[in-house]
Parts: C-alpha cells; sequence; structure tokens
C-alpha cells in the first residue's frame, strides 16, 4: 500500500503532491488495478491536512480515469501507468540506490543530487532527442 508523504517547501500544492505520488507508484508497480488507496480519513490524519486535500486528489485520480470511488468501501484503482519497462526498473532502481549512496558519501547533498539528475535528465533526452531529429526515415528529419 501506498504511503503518502508532503514536502512543506515544494510549492506543488497538497492535494497535487498526492496525485503525483499515486502516479509514481501505478508507473511503479507498486499500485495496480484492485488495489485500495488510504481512506481520506487516515491520509488526512497522518498528514494533519484537511479531509477536503485528499477528497480533491482523490476526485482528481478519478477524473483522469486512474481510480475509483465505491461508496462505504474506499477508492480502489481501476488501471496502471506501468509500461513495459517495469520488469527493467528493479535492476535500474539497485544501480541507482547504489549512485545515490556514493553521491552521499561523498558530500552531495539533497539539492545537489537533484541537480545533477535533472540536469542530466534534460542533457541527455535532449540530445537523444536531436540524434532522432538527425536520422533519416524517422519521420522526424529536419528540413
Amino acid at each position: 500500500m501506498i504511503e503518502f508523504h508532503l514536502d512543506g517547501h515544494s510549492k506543488v500544492a497538497t492535494y497535487m503532491q498526492l496525485v503525483q505520488q499515486v502516479k509514481q507508484s501505478l508507473r511503479t508497480g507498486v499500485l495496480g488495478p484492485g488495489d485500495q488507496l488510504p481512506k481520506v480519513r487516515e491520509v488526512s490524519e497522518s498528514l494533519a491536512i484537511n479531509p477536503n486535500t485528499v477528497l480533491k486528489a482523490y476526485r482528481q485520480l478519478e477524473i483522469e480515469g486512474l481510480v475509483e470511488g465505491r461508496p462505504g468501501v474506499g477508492t480502489f484503482v481501476t488501471r496502471t501507468l506501468a509500461g513495459p519497462s517495469l520488469a527493467n526498473q528493479a535492476a535500474l532502481r539497485r544501480g541507482l540506490e547504489s549512485w545515490l549512496r556514493k553521491a552521499r558519501t561523498a558530500g552531495l547533498g539533497r539539492e545537489d543530487i537533484v541537480a545533477i539528475v535533472e540536469t542530466t535528465m534534460r542533457a541527455t533526452f535532449q540530445q537523444q532527442e536531436a540524434e532522432t531529429d538527425e536520422q533519416p526515415g524517422t519521420g522526424r528529419e529536419i528540413a
């Protein structure tokens, strides 16, 4: 089951943090169709937030077709966001955990690590997109 947490320093609205965490759990296989989300009351009490905030998050997920509320029973996942890469995620995660331990040992803090990851991701994706644009037959040639 998912366990929510909030980042008090984030500029992202509280309900959207909950939505994002459910989506991450759906992408990584932590949650799957049929799984029940924590009860609104449990979440609001554990995070010390208004129950309406949790309801708003669950409503957003319902609008997106990811969950359905069952009156008197709870909120259940209706579909996954995990793709075919799910099978590779465990090995990749272990590699990332190893890298994170090395980064912490090297003295990097959370913000340093996030900065490295985000800038490296941005550069890597831009490079891959540029390479794809240059390949003939991809339908993305630059005229």
